[in-house]
C-alpha cells in the first residue's frame, strides 16, 4: 500500500525525471504527437469552454487547445516543463504546478479534461480519477490516452531472460481501465485500443528515446545502480529475436484512447 510519503517521493522523482527531459521531449515525442492528434475528433465543437490539459508537459497540445477554447489551463508537476511551456506557448494559457492527485481547482469548474499519455504515471490511479471527476462539471468529459499492458513487450521479454528486476513500468490492463472509469460517477462513452509499433536503429536508440521522454523512473526497481554492461549486452542479444528483416528494432506501444463522461448524480 502506498503511504502519502511514498507517493510524494515517487511523484517527486517522476517530476524530476520528466523535468530533466524538457529540452529533448518534443524531439523524442513521436508517440505523444500521434496519440494526441488521435484525440482531436473527440474534442467538443464549442469554444466557450474551460479546459484542463492534465499533464501538459511542454505545452505542445495545450497550445493547440488554446487556439480553440476560451479558457485553457495547463497542469504539470514538473517545474522545468512548465517553465519551458510558459516561454514557448500562448500567453493566454494559465499554468499550474500540481499533482493530478491534488488538483488546485474548485469543484465542478472544468468543462472537459484533455490528458495525453499521462495517467500511466498516476499511482494510485483511482485517486487521480476521483480528482478529475471532482473538478469536472456534471456531463463534463475526460478525453485521454494512456498505455496499457502489452506496451514494450519486446523490451520486457528481453530483460526477463536476464534477471527478475523491473526495467519497464507495470501498465494497467484494458479491463482495469474499464473498472476504474465505469462506475456510479462516470462512464466510458467510447474507447479504442491499438498497437503502435515504432522503429529504432538499435536498443540504445530505444533507451535514449525513453530517457528523452522522461519515462525512466521505476518505483519498483530493486537494483538502483546502472545495469551492468554484461546484463545490458545479454538483453540486447535477446532483443535481436524481434529484429525485423530490414535490421530495424521494433517496439510496441499498446495505446488506449478513451472518452469518459461524468454522470449526473
Amino acid at each position: 500500500m502506498n503511504t502519502p510519503t511514498t507517493h510524494q517521493k515517487n511523484q517527486s522523482k517522476i517530476a524530476t525525471s520528466f523535468g530533466s527531459a524538457s529540452q529533448s521531449y518534443d524531439v523524442s515525442a513521436r508517440l505523444q504527437r500521434f496519440s494526441g492528434k488521435h484525440l482531436m475528433p473527440w474534442l467538443p465543437n464549442r469554444n466557450d469552454l474551460r479546459v484542463l490539459d492534465l499533464g501538459s508537459g511542454t505545452g505542445f497540445f495545450t497550445d493547440l487547445l488554446a487556439g480553440s477554447y476560451n479558457q485553457v489551463i495547463g497542469l504539470d508537476f514538473s517545474k522545468n516543463m512548465l517553465q519551458f511551456a510558459q516561454q514557448s506557448r500562448s500567453k493566454d494559457i494559465a499554468w499550474l504546478e500540481a499533482d493530478a492527485h491534488q488538483i488546485p481547482l474548485q469543484d465542478e469548474s472544468i468543462d472537459f479534461i484533455y490528458s495525453n499519455l499521462v495517467i500511466q504515471w498516476c499511482e494510485p490511479l483511482d485517486e487521480a480519477i476521483k480528482e478529475m471527476l471532482r473538478v469536472l462539471k456534471p456531463g463534463g468529459l475526460i478525453i485521454f490516452t494512456t498505455l496499457v499492458e502489452g506496451t514494450l513487450h519486446e523490451l520486457k521479454s528481453s530483460w526477463r531472460q536476464v534477471d527478475d528486476d523491473q526495467h519497464v513500468i507495470d501498465f494497467k490492463t484494458e479491463e482495469q481501465l474499464d473498472e476504474y472509469f465505469n462506475t456510479d460517477a462516470s462512464s466510458i462513452l467510447e474507447h479504442k485500443c491499438q498497437n503502435i509499433i515504432l522503429e529504432y536503429q538499435n536498443v540504445i536508440h530505444l533507451a535514449r528515446e525513453l530517457k528523452g521522454l522522461g519515462a525512466n523512473h521505476l518505483p519498483k526497481k530493486k537494483n538502483r545502480g546502472l545495469s551492468g554492461k554484461d546484463k545490458w549486452f545479454a538483453m540486447t542479444e535477446h532483443y535481436q529475436d524481434f529484429l525485423e528483416p530490414s535490421g530495424i528494432y521494433p517496439a510496441t506501444y499498446r495505446l488506449y484512447s478513451g472518452l469518459v463522461v461524468k454522470l449526473n448524480n
